[in-house]
């Protein structure tokens, strides 16, 4: 019974150092949890933020329809018009041959396209067709990373434009003239695929400033009350830019210090 005054100091010199220790091992881990904590939402952050500066560009193109050989543009936008009011985002280019030809479509396989450019045969709509392979588009073949190779490539497509009728797009009552098929088929006849609209290019691009433009970008105007964007063209370099100006008018080129043009500029965006 003597020794039960030692005991009881040392055991309650033990239980203090146990606490001691616990109290620790509590702010170590606590420490090792805020940090954890913290690395994890840094990483979240920085994620969606890249998410949002840099979204993803366009989606490569795949198997399309090409129809027709027209030496006369008017035969060409008739095509055009017919397959439109089908619901086919159809539009006519100057091929390389000197020749008006149509294309539309993005189908993930040839079969697939195949089979609707038949029914379009036996319908009579199209006389003859040939299915165009995402290989012969300049983005997926030995140049396609080559980003200042495609620049030019989108612009030489937009210059073949020039002075030729505007036919394909929105054009009705309710949203106006939509110049958003010059920049679809562009970038089509480049092997990327564009949402529909203007506004949609708009949201699906990289937002970039006006002085960082290069060849090939978008530029977005509001030409239209209550549109937030209505009108789009293809950056041509120099302060210039290639569009369709509204219907029953050929596309051309202007200017970006355009008085009109300047006081209804909204953004630019690229997808390189």
């Amino acid at each position: 019974m003597q020794n039960d005054p030692f005991i009881a100091t040392k055991l309650i010199e033990l239980m203090r150092q146990l606490n001691k220790n616990i109290l620790v091992l509590r702010i170590f881990i606590l420490i090792f949890l805020s940090l954890f904590v913290w690395q994890g939402c840094r990483a979240r952050v920085h994620t969606d933020t890249m998410s949002k500066s840099f979204p993803p560009g366009p989606a490569l193109l795949g198997y399309t329809i090409q129809t027709g050989a027209f030496s006369i543009v008017d035969n060409a936008i008739r095509m055009t018009a017919a397959l439109n009011q089908q619901g086919y985002d159809a539009f006519y280019f100057v091929h390389e041959s000197g020749l008006f030809k149509v294309r539309m479509g993005n189908y993930s396989t040839r079969k697939k396209a195949d089979i609707r450019a038949k029914r379009l045969l036996n319908k009579n709509v199209i006389s003859d067709y040939f299915i165009v392979p995402p290989r012969e588009y300049s983005s997926t073949g030995s140049q396609a990373w080559n980003e200042s190779s495609l620049r030019e490539r989108l612009l030489a497509a937009a210059r073949n434009f020039i002075s030729y009728p505007y036919t394909w797009g929105g054009a009705s009552p309710e949203e106006g003239f939509d110049c958003s098929g010059l920049a679809l088929a562009v970038y089509h006849l480049n092997g990327f695929s564009l949402p529909r609209t203007s506004r949609e290019q708009y949201r699906s691009g990289k937002l970039i400033q006006k002085n960082h433009l290069q060849i090939g970008d978008l530029v977005f105007f509001k030409t239209v009350p209550g549109r937030t964007v209505s009108h789009v063209g293809i950056y041509a370099g120099n302060d210039l830019f290639i569009h369709a100006p509204g219907r029953k008018k050929t596309i051309r080129m202007d200017s970006l210090s355009n008085k009109f043009y300047k006081e209804r500029y909204v953004g630019a965006c690229s997808y390189f």
